[in-house]
């Protein structure tokens, strides 16, 4: 077929690939006895944390930062709370290190400088910075739960901006590995650190756990996610989601056929922003909470984002820690 070899690793870093002017860190490896390449077929093996060095900067100085891409919020409260506290936790870690925050959300940049004056960069203005600063290496690490489509725009940013900087590394989101290929089993670390921080169900009340959704295959994580839930015995919990596969119109069939009574809102999302205080748990007639009420629902909501989790915070910084290492080595 295409010659590529599984690497038996349990972690999410794997082995080297040649690409070229430098390395990308990943999974997989070409078969020793593909005796020649392609780009496209270089990058197919591109998975896991990339990590790439410029042989035309090997003889500068390290000076070394780390960038955290969130897509950002306008809620003050919630942003404390998740956000900057867990970039908090990872600065404890590295308390000499320059760590960035950038936004990926222009319209939550502009709102947040206008109404609390506070002006978060772009990736891409950081990135700018740094260079301009004169930062050599630069480890990228992300916030998103899943890798859809806001994880390739940052993979973009890795890919656009790596040859500016002696080496550059990218980290994989909160859940990224699914126990394939004897990796780690990122979703089931993820479900088991938040069980205990949800609301009880029973036989007649469960827990539905908000999602975003995303118009990337990626979509396909929240049906392992209910598998994965299933395993843990998380009995009459479920994945919706506000913009993907599956809705809540999906899952209320579901709720009435187990004898469903009542149900507990919780968002499945870094902060508990607009998504979980307006269409999740809003008195609109569109609103989550509304919608269920008339189909004979009690409902209650939970308005905690994920951040809020010491837990799944601890598992953010692991992922900027193993970007970290990579840019280390």
């Amino acid at each position: 077929m295409t010659g590529l070899k599984t690497l038996a690793l349990t972690l999410a870093i794997g082995g080297f690939l040649t690409m070229g002017m430098g390395t990308v860190e990943a999974a997989y490896e070409l078969n020793p006895e593909v005796t020649t390449t392609t780009k496209a077929l270089k990058q197919a093996t591109e998975i896991g944390i990339l990590s790439y060095e410029n042989p035309a900067m090997q003889n500068l100085a390290n000076k070394d930062a780390i960038v955290v891409m969130t897509f950002g919020t306008t809620f003050k409260d919630t942003r404390a709370k998740t956000i900057n506290a867990t970039i908090e936790q990872l600065q404890k870690a590295h308390p000499d290190t320059k760590i960035v925050t950038a936004y990926t959300s222009h319209i939550i940049i502009k709102r947040v400088n206008e109404n609390e004056g506070i002006k978060y960069p772009t990736p891409e203005e950081a990135l700018e910075q740094l260079k301009a600063d004169g930062y050599t290496r630069v480890a990228l690490t992300t916030l998103d739960i899943i890798p859809g489509v806001e994880y390739s725009y940052k993979k973009g940013v890795f890919h656009q901006y790596k040859n500016n900087f002696k080496k550059m590394t990218f980290g994989t989101p909160l859940m990224y590995w699914q126990g394939q290929e004897e990796q780690a089993d990122d979703v089931s670390e993820v479900m088991s650190a938040l069980a205990p921080t949800l609301p009880k169900t029973s036989k007649d009340h469960a827990v539905l756990l908000m999602a975003h959704g995303t118009p990337d295959i990626a979509n396909a994580y929240y049906s392992v996610m209910q598998a994965k839930m299933a395993e843990l015995g998380m009995d009459n919990t479920y994945i919706y989601t506000v913009e993907g596969w599956p809705s809540l119109e999906t899952v209320i069939p579901k709720l009435k056929a187990k004898g469903v009574k009542s149900v507990t809102l919780v968002p499945f999302m870094m902060v508990a922003g607009d998504h979980a205080t307006n269409d999740m748990a809003g008195d609109e007639d569109d609103s989550h909470k509304t919608i269920l009420t008339k189909e004979g629902f009690k409902v209650d909501t939970y308005i905690h984002g994920l951040g809020e989790n010491e837990a799944i915070r601890s598992i953010f910084v692991e992922r900027a820690e193993a970007a970290w290492e990579a840019l280390e080595k």
